[in-house]
């Protein structure tokens, strides 16, 4: 199975680029690759459940309906630990399908092949 690794570091700040993650995700996942967003900086926003109600990006569907379909497609999505620490969110707080993986988890799926994008 090809893999895809999505390097994620916006969220509001950024909707336009945070939805097109979502939307090259979906499509990997549609296209039978294992797919993993890795939120980092702002990313790790979008693991807090409510979060990403409100975000849109105008000729895309919403935020929380890309997010609902990459993971109930098998899409994962890895949070950055430090980064998510340093903005002192709640651990107890994160929405399903989100867990926790630093550099280790990253490395190991980029020396297994896995392409990249950047957002």
């Amino acid at each position: 199975m090809s893999k895809l690794l999505i390097n994620l570091t916006t969220a509001k700040d950024n909707p336009d680029k945070t939805v097109v993650a979502f939307v090259i995700a979906n499509a990997g996942v549609a296209a039978g690759q294992e797919v993993v967003i890795f939120l980092n900086v702002e990313a790790v926003r979008l693991a807090i459940k409510g979060y990403a109600e409100d975000i849109e990006s105008p000729g895309f569907k919403p935020l929380r309906e890309l997010l609902a379909t990459f993971t109930a497609n098998g899409g994962k999505m890895w949070i950055c630990p430090p980064c998510f620490n340093a903005r002192g969110l709640d651990k107890e707080n994160l929405i399903a399908g989100a867990t926790f993986a630093g550099g280790a988890p990253v490395v190991e799926f980029l020396s297994q092949g896995a392409a990249t994008l950047s957002y």
